[in-house]
């Protein structure tokens, strides 16, 4: 479904706006873009909505499945200025859920069960948003796919995760529930990612709400859609395995000559399943069984 511009696809869409889940798709460059899509699709989102330049293109048979939106994602602040509007548009309650293309969500035995279940439980755990965790995904060999993107020999990370306390800025004290996460290539090759775009921690999925905004640093004006965590007990978490670091690592003449592999002795190939990213403790099921 082709529309105008942003504006008019929020005046259009305002009833599938209400309870959702919708995804909003960011897509940056030609790559994936049909896998991203149909990934979503098949978890059971609602909606897909995909922003995009006109010079791209969708497959035929996406073309009714998908709502596409003329847009420009080449500019950081566009992305935020666009989650801002849609959540302003949104019945207070919806949920919303963002990523770029190639990047994929994995969530606790997505395999079996909807995105439309999972978020059903997560409300009921008195949750409107849900940690999700950048996993980074490579191909195995860069010099048969120098783009650095590979579905059929993608790699990850099997460790060399951390945590560090995330402090509140005015008083130096640690915030409630609050980490920043790292790892993954933008840890092994940080020299070549600016400091705001190293943590691999972003609230996707969360509902929408009077007053909610998004900043550029992927945190919410209200702490407490940024924990991990309720007070009581661990809360579900998902992973978003994303191409896009390394896209942009080779991507990018500073870094792109400088790295001939990803692979090191703590790569794994990617399964495409959440029970891989479960053992590696890359996301959390909670009480979720």
């Amino acid at each position: 479904m082709m529309h105008s511009s942003l504006e008019e696809f929020l005046g259009s869409i305002r009833k599938s706006l209400q309870k959702g889940p919708v995804a909003l798709i960011f897509v940056e460059d030609r790559i994936e873009i049909a896998t991203t899509l149909r990934h979503h699709l098949d978890l059971g989102f609602t909606e897909i909505v995909a922003l995009m330049p006109d010079a791209f293109d969708i497959p035929y048979d996406l073309e009714e499945r998908v709502h596409r939106v003329p847009y420009d994602c080449s500019k950081r602040t566009a992305v935020f200025a666009a989650i801002n509007k849609v959540i302003e548009a949104a019945t207070p309650g919806c949920w919303l859920y963002y990523c770029y293309n190639a990047e994929y969500l994995f969530y606790p035995f997505c395999e079996t069960r909807s995105v439309g279940e999972l978020l059903r439980f997560h409300a009921e755990e008195r949750r409107d948003a849900m940690l999700n965790y950048v996993i980074d995904l490579y191909a195995a060999d860069l010099e048969t796919t120098p783009n650095g993107v590979s579905l059929e020999t993608a790699h990850l990370d099997k460790s060399g995760y951390y945590a560090q306390a995330r402090t509140d800025p005015k008083t130096g004290h640690p915030l409630d529930r609050q980490l920043d996460f790292y790892g993954g290539v933008r840890w092994r090759y940080e020299e070549h990612i600016p400091v705001a775009s190293r943590k691999i921690d972003r609230i996707s999925l969360f509902r929408a709400r009077p007053d909610l905004s998004l900043s550029e640093d992927h945190r919410f004006n209200r702490a407490e859609y940024n924990t991990y965590a309720c007070p009581w007990h661990h809360n579900l978490t998902a992973a978003i395995c994303s191409f896009r670091t390394a896209k942009a690592l080779k991507r990018n003449p500073g870094s792109s000559f400088e790295i001939d592999s990803f692979c090191w002795h703590n790569s794994t190939s990617f399964d495409w399943h959440s029970r891989q990213l479960l053992d590696l403790g890359l996301m959390e099921p909670g009480q979720w069984f």
